[in-house]
């Protein structure tokens, strides 16, 4: 049939000649076709059967032309229908471009117009080059030409501007149509506007990296920054550094204008640490109210790098501390910052943020609103610190704590009581006094099962004296800490260690120190004065080094104040501290308390307490603090 077709295309009839080659188009051979069934065709079609079917009879050439017909329009109809197809996939959602080999624009689609803004009749006859935006540059248009001419094909994301001058990302496909030579003859470009899509990836990303808070890096986009700073340190052979910054007391803040105020004082620090330092370095979030800076190649010499880093720690310092105005309300903020530099010789992201951060709570320690350059012997202290809070969990469970006892006595210097003191029997570090455990247990938490160790132990004594006549009418000193005090169940404890021991509460007396007790809230002040109803004596240690006041002590259920030993060391040879301490004996003789001096080591020391009429004694003049065997020879 296609034979056929093709001789009588290039049949001549009537001064009409029709060619059909692989280069005609498509519709050119449609409009052929259409015009098959027309009369000349008819006409056309008789010569033909003349010429080629002389042999056949008149039916079988009129049978077989009907069959060639009927197949051609059969083709026809097919070809119809591709076209139509065709016609709606080239009104599709993407914008689609078609050009000559010079680039030239010949059609255009419906998205194209809805896409760009510009009507077919706007750019026929225009290069593509008038939707560029001038975000690429020339090196990315000459890439793009040289992998078409190589490949026939590119794809890639070109920002482009629309007619109203709005500039947007696109995904944009260019193929190449060759003829049978293999020469471009057409470009067609397919693009779709991917800023939907775009902005959706940027949020996941923002989501993934950024705090949403405060937009900054946070901990994950911060560590991946980091190991990349300390790589380029160790290549640039040059010094970085890190600031570890947590603001101070902002918990406070929290809890007593709400987290909303709290937030909002997070975005202010963030912007002003941004502002802070260079535009190369990062600043990220790195959790809660702490942040950390990421300073690079501030210089190859070490000496310089630290003096950089502690200036910029200083302007971070003065730039937090303003007051910020949050709702209206002012508030004044202070950070503590630890800083520790990078070099290429420390390439383990994990010890650098620790050095930082031991330096910052080192800031903290010296007061807050300071910082701090990491040195190696804060990290021994550190591991040492470690070290005995395990040891000092391994002590209340295997009951390595001891109690001493140091003698307390009257102005005959008569014993009435004691006070009870801790000692720790190491295995390895032997007798560790309890300035160097006490306040660890303080932060751990473990100065409560401690505590209530003490109590217990202390009441247990008491009750065990009583069935001697020497020592029947001691009383017992227990210090308690103000974790202790704060316990809810606090009174229900002491209760319960005296029906268990069923000792005489009036033996049993509570020493509170002076800032503790004026830190202590009116609920602190109800369990002391529910406990003194109960027969329990309350003094208040360390008097004189607080700043305690007449109301308070007017208020508060105290029994006796005890003169803290720094005012008793010097009272011979200053002066100030004589008079100091007797006023406190004269205040305490006023409000109708009983005084007793501690810390008395000399025989001068304690005639001139007696002349100021202080009436109760303890030091070292009567004895050291004795474990309770020792105690007991001490007494007889």
């Amino acid at each position: 049939m296609f034979a056929v077709v093709t001789l009588l295309i290039k049949t001549e009839s009537d001064g009409m000649t029709f060619f059909m080659g692989n280069t005609t188009s498509r519709l050119v051979f449609f409009d052929v076709l259409a015009g098959m069934q027309s009369f000349k065709w008819q006409q056309w079609l008789g010569k033909l059967a003349q010429h080629l079917l002389p042999s056949m009879g008149l039916q079988e050439q009129y049978d077989l032309l009907q069959q060639e017909i009927s197949d051609l329009k059969k083709q026809l109809l097919e070809a119809e229908n591709e076209l139509r197809i065709t016609r709606h996939a080239f009104e599709s959602q993407d914008g689609i471009l078609v050009t000559d080999a010079n680039n030239i624009i010949l059609k255009v689609n419906s998205a194209f117009t809805r896409l760009t803004g510009y009507r077919q009749d706007e750019v026929l006859g225009m290069t593509p080059s008038l939707l560029k935006s001038g975000r690429q540059n020339a090196d990315f248009y000459r890439k793009m030409w040289i992998e078409l001419r190589e490949h026939h094909y590119w794809q890639g994301e070109v920002w482009d501007k629309r007619k109203d001058g709005t500039i947007y990302p696109k995904l944009l496909t260019i193929r190449a149509i060759t003829d049978d030579s293999h020469h471009v003859i057409n470009y067609i470009a397919t693009f779709s506007d991917v800023s939907q899509q775009k902005e959706a990836n940027e949020n996941i990303y923002r989501l993934a990296f950024y705090d949403p808070l405060t937009q900054l890096p946070n901990r994950r986009l911060l560590m991946d920054r980091l190991s990349l700073a300390l790589v380029n340190s160790q290549k640039n052979k040059s010094y970085g550094a890190i600031l570890f910054i947590d603001l101070d007391n902002f918990k406070t803040l929290n809890d007593t204008k709400g987290h909303d105020f709290g937030d909002l004082l997070l975005m202010e620090v963030a912007s002003r640490l941004s502002s802070s330092v260079r535009q190369s370095d990062m600043v990220a979030r790195f959790g809660g109210d702490e942040f950390l800076v990421i300073l690079e190649d501030i210089s190859s010499d070490e000496q310089l790098a630290t003096q950089g880093a502690l200036r910029v720690a200083e302007k971070v310092c003065q730039a937090i501390r303003h007051t910020y105005e949050l709702k209206g309300y002012h508030y004044h903020c202070t950070a503590s910052i630890g800083i520790s530099l990078l070099s290429g010789g420390n390439n383990n992201i994990h010890e650098v943020l620790r050095r930082a951060d031991t330096a910052m709570y080192h800031a903290k320690q010296t007061g807050r609103d300071a910082y701090c350059l990491f040195d190696p012997q804060m990290q021994a202290m550190i591991e040492h610190k470690a070290g005995l809070e395990a040891d000092l969990r391994v002590a209340v469970n295997q009951n390595q704590l001891l109690l001493y006892y140091q003698i307390q006595v009257d102005a005959e210097q008569r014993a009435y009581g004691a006070e009870v003191l801790l000692r720790w029997l190491h295995p390895e570090r032997g007798l560790v006094p309890p300035t160097q455990f006490i306040s660890l247990a303080e932060e751990t938490g473990l100065i409560l099962p401690i505590g209530h160790y003490v109590l217990m132990s202390a009441c247990q004594q008491l009750k065990a004296w009583e069935q001697s006549e020497s020592t029947r009418d001691l009383v017992l000193s227990v210090n308690i800490s103000i974790r202790q005090l704060c316990q809810d169940d606090f009174v229900k404890q002491i209760k319960d260690i005296l029906e268990v021991t069923q000792v005489n509460p009036s033996k049993l007396k509570i020493e509170l120190t002076e800032s503790l007790v004026m830190d202590g809230t009116s609920d602190n002040a109800k369990k002391m004065l529910e406990l003194q109803q109960l027969g329990i004596h309350f003094a208040m240690d360390d008097f004189g080094t607080g700043y305690s006041s007449l109301v308070h002590l007017k208020r508060l259920p105290l029994n006796q104040l005890k003169i803290d030993r720094s005012f008793v060391g010097n009272i011979v040879n200053n002066p100030n501290d004589a008079v100091i301490v007797r006023a406190i004996i004269a205040m305490a003789a006023a409000l109708d308390l009983e005084v007793i001096a501690e810390g008395v080591e000399s025989q001068e020391q304690m005639e001139i307490l007696r002349q100021y009429g202080c009436k109760a004694f303890q030091g070292y003049l009567f004895s050291r603090p004795l474990p309770l065997e020792e105690f007991h020879g001490l007494l007889h």
